[in-house]
């Protein structure tokens, strides 16, 4: 038994202590025409282990990231890289949504050829790798392009990406192996087609709420008796009122389906996310959103010409199916004043999705305003039990109002975060956010009166239970201020790393900076931390100290794991701020180191030229390791005193493994 536990042992020293290559990359070329080339590279990735998307948002982990060489005159890239069907998963530690693969990936990207004897393309592929630990690779890949007679130019459909590409490049070793690759070969593709399920179907009920919503609106619900009385008193029989009821709801649904493929078609299946993602029409659907708001708050209302709904209204008397269609499309068009702002916030809504989301998304809106109007048509009698019309549809109008102004933010936030400007930090989307739901809720408590609002005398039970709920929700977000996660809205703020303090409003310590050593930081919990090792191992001598030496990652997700889950508590904090320094050394920072201190590494060949790139190598070199997180305890003359060890989530372990080294550097 002691045997074996020794040889467990000796594996796992042994694994941690070697260069990590899960992902295997091959290549190969697709002739299109004689100048148009697919440029297709896959990747074998081995099993547990997921490699992030190209399109990935940013503030989540790093993309994948493709530099082509020596493309100026030889060839030009048409639109960019496709990829096979990735995953996605909502990642709490960043606040974001990541795509992923796991087992096998496939990029193509499409070149026409400028030059006939180009010869070869390289492309350098930068990637993130994760299991426990995340990896930075990197792999060139060389295409051969045969040599053609003429390089006239033609007409290829733009390739578009699915989501915005993060422009980062990152670092570390890769290198191919066809025995691993035949290997990996055989490992099942998870298929995506779950996720992608999931999203329409989100798509589908928030449409559907956005459909019973409209038809809670001052120009939708008092049309429903007049259109059961029409049929009621129009049709002959009993059974031929139904089916025109139901050839009506019918119409309706026909009609807004229409509306969702021509988005689609406009600006096609694929291209919508990408839009989504682009800073202009971020900021495009912001004012959108902002001009439909205040329509519903009672600015203005937007209605269609009354020309266009006379001509239609005519062609209803026609009869048949035909006039019934008519009526569905004069419905649509008279109630647009209501109906367009909710309808324009869903298919923006539903780009993000991309594919056929908006024509999902028209299904869910039309069924839930037609389905009322098929019902109560085939029951009248179902019509006594209807609330009557009155003020609480102009509630209902401006409530509507309030959620679509809350939600402009966010897009507005999205632009901000593309562009890394730092205008709409956390602290001021959520204050932002607090002042909207804080205003609905005094609204909703009958003290503030707006432009179509009746006279009010009372508020109802309904009214009330809702303005408790915007309070609470509203008082909910005022802690996120000072630094709470606010888990309910995750996803809708900017991350925590986006804000003016880490620690929230109130969080940071005034006066706390100036006793900082020199060339320190605060890290994680107001740890006091060192990003260069030469600079932290002299404050270490100097102040008689062990280092707890960090390999980690702006983009690693365990990394933040073992801060935000392993660091904070309470019995390994107290070690990490009073009894070691901490020297944390990020990977993947993008920042170039001058040219003087720029190399080639000795170890892997690649050129060393930013700070990330010599971090990466000195893991690489020292501890023949490429993964974060990635911890050793070294003594102040910057000897090892453990062995090293990466993602630990269990706290207690940890705590011994500090102690150990610790008590190793007393001795």
């Amino acid at each position: 038994m002691k045997k074996l536990t020794y040889i467990l042992l000796l594996l796992t020293f042994f694994a941690q202590g070697q260069i990590q290559k899960p992902v295997v990359w091959s290549s190969k070329v697709e002739k299109i025409s004689d100048t148009e080339f697919n440029l297709i590279m896959n990747a074998t990735i081995e099993k547990d282990w997921h490699v992030y998307s190209q399109f990935t948002p940013e503030d989540g982990s790093l993309p994948i990231v493709l530099t082509f060489k020596n493309s100026k005159g030889n060839f030009k890239l048409i639109g960019k890289a496709k990829e096979s069907p990735y995953k996605k998963h909502f990642n709490e530690d960043f606040g974001v949504d990541e795509y992923y693969f796991e087992n096998k990936a496939t990029l193509t990207q499409r070149v026409q050829i400028l030059n006939p004897k180009v010869g070869k393309i390289k492309v350098n592929i930068d990637f993130q790798a994760c299991k426990t630990q995340c990896i930075n690779d990197n792999v060139e890949l060389s295409f051969d392009i045969p040599e053609i007679k003429s390089v006239e130019a033609t007409v290829v459909p733009p390739v578009v990406d699915s989501v915005k590409k993060d422009d980062s490049a990152k670092d570390s070793l890769i290198v191919e192996d066809d025995s691993q690759l035949k290997k990996a070969a055989s490992a099942s593709v998870t298929s995506p087609v779950k996720e992608e399920k999931k999203g329409l179907w989100s798509i589908f009920i928030l449409s559907f709420l956005g459909g019973f919503a409209a038809l809670l609106t001052p120009c939708v619900f008092p049309m429903i008796p007049m259109t059961v009385s029409f049929f009621t008193k129009q049709s002959k029989t009993k059974a031929e009122g139904k089916r025109n009821a139901i050839l009506y709801g019918i119409s309706i649904i026909l009609i807004y389906v229409l509306l969702g493929s021509l988005v689609t078609g406009i600006f096609g299946a694929d291209s919508l996310n990408a839009l989504s993602t682009n800073v202009w029409f971020n900021l495009i659907f912001f004012g959108l959103l902002v001009f439909f708001a205040a329509s519903f708050l009672g600015a203005f209302e937007i209605v269609l010409p009354n020309s266009w709904a006379n001509k239609v209204d005519q062609q209803a008397d026609r009869g048949g199916f035909v006039g019934i269609l008519f009526m569905a499309l004069a419905l649509a068009i008279v109630s647009f004043s209501c109906t367009g702002p909710i309808v324009g916030t869903l298919l923006v809504e539903a780009s993000s999705k991309g594919g056929i989301a908006p024509i999902v998304g028209m299904v869910g809106f039309s069924s839930a305003l037609a389905l009322p109007f098929m019902l109560f048509a085939m029951f009248p009698g179902w019509m006594n039990s209807l609330p009557k019309s009155g003020g609480w549809l102009n509630t209902v109008k401006v409530s509507l109002g309030f959620l679509e102004l809350a939600l402009a933010f966010k897009f507005l936030s999205n632009a901000d975060l593309v562009l890394q400007s730092h205008w709409l930090e956390r602290e001021v989307f959520l204050a932002i956010w607090i002042v909207i739901f804080g205003v609905w809720a005094v609204y909703l408590f009958g003290k503030l009166t707006l432009p179509h609002d009746s006279p009010l005398s009372h508020i109802s039970v309904g009214r009330l239970f809702l303005a408790i709920l915007v309070s609470v929700f509203t008082v909910y977000l005022i802690p996120g201020l000072w630094g709470a996660p606010l888990k309910i809205i995750s996803g809708f703020p900017p991350p925590m790393s986006y804000s003016e303090s880490p620690y929230g409003v109130g969080g940071s310590s005034t006066g706390a900076s100036e006793e900082l050593p020199e060339h320190a930081h605060y890290g994680p919990h107001k740890i006091i931390a060192f990003h260069d090792y030469e600079q932290g191992l002299a404050y270490a001598k100097k102040v008689n100290k062990p280092v707890l030496l960090d390999f980690t990652g702006h983009a690693c997700v365990n990394c933040r794991k073992m801060e935000e889950h392993v660091w904070s508590k309470s019995e390994v904090l107290p070690i990490l701020k009073d009894k070691v320094v901490l020297i944390s050394l990020y990977v993947d920072d993008k920042r170039e180191l001058p040219k003087n201190e720029q190399y080639v590494s000795k170890e892997t060949g690649k050129e060393i030229k930013t700070i990330g790139n010599k971090w990466s190598d000195y893991q690489i070199t020292r501890y023949k390791n490429n993964a974060q997180p990635y911890y050793i305890i070294l003594d102040s003359d910057g000897t090892d005193l453990t062995d090293q060890i990466g993602y630990t989530p269990n706290a207690e372990e940890y705590k011994k493994w500090l102690e150990v080294g610790i008590s190793k550097f007393k001795k």
